[in-house]
């Protein structure tokens, strides 16, 4: 079953399951993009293929946001708009220690091994790597457990993770980035939960807000959100 958050004849945005992939990759598993497809063709009785277009990733174990083009105006200015940063992500994080500061930007500089399909953080620009920078700011905590809000202002790979884990934040379930134990799911605390952005075609005001994954631990925060 899809979770659709917003749906029109340009776009459709999916609440994205922990362990889905966006698009298909080596694995072989059906992608959430295929699955899209399959639901556009029955509820438009569409002949032969449906095009969808993919505007973005995230990453397998993260839950959230997903937006689609349905067109190929639309694919091409969200394109264009995601270059810009014309909009907007919030995501939640939950990690297993205080943050240093209430609130604080965070600067580095991160190179990814294609190997491991990891990203480093390192404090300093080195060959190679390229700037990632975010802003959060603590929303609550629970006895083991704090409730980050993040603004992405960067789009790199695994760039909340690789840059959270480098000041001693680990995301709950996050083995590839230091938490010691995986979620019974194999998803990780990290949710993709608001977007903000004028409509490709439109020109529309468009403000989508996805809820986390229903689990006890995220249940513990769900009154912070709203």
């Amino acid at each position: 079953m899809l979770n659709i958050l917003h749906e029109d004849n340009h776009l459709i945005i999916i609440n994205k399951a922990c362990g889905d992939i966006v698009q298909g990759d080596a694995t072989g598993d059906i992608p959430l993009s295929e699955h899209v497809k399959a639901y556009l063709k029955v509820k438009y009785n569409k002949p032969g293929d449906v095009f969808l277009g993919v505007t973005h990733r995230i990453d397998r174990p993260t839950s959230g946001i997903v937006i689609f083009a349905r067109t190929g105006k639309a694919l091409a200015r969200l394109n264009e708009m995601f270059k810009n940063g014309d909009i907007r992500k919030t995501y939640l994080a939950v990690v297993d220690t205080l943050p240093p500061k209430q609130s604080d930007t965070l600067v580095h500089y991160l190179t990814r091994n294609e190997k491991q399909n990891k990203s480093y953080a390192h404090p300093k620009a080195i060959i190679g790597s390229k700037e990632a920078r975010l802003s959060y700011s603590l929303t609550a905590s629970s006895e083991r457990f704090h409730l980050l809000e993040i603004q992405l202002h960067t789009g790199r790979h695994h760039q909340i993770r690789a840059q959270l884990a480098a000041i001693g934040c680990h995301i709950k379930g996050d083995l590839k980035y230091g938490f010691p134990r995986s979620n019974p799911d194999g998803g990780i605390h990290l949710h993709a939960w608001t977007t903000e952005f004028t409509h490709p075609v439109k020109q529309e005001k468009i403000k989508i807000i996805a809820p986390p994954p229903e689990d006890s631990l995220w249940n513990v925060f769900r009154t912070d959100l709203y």
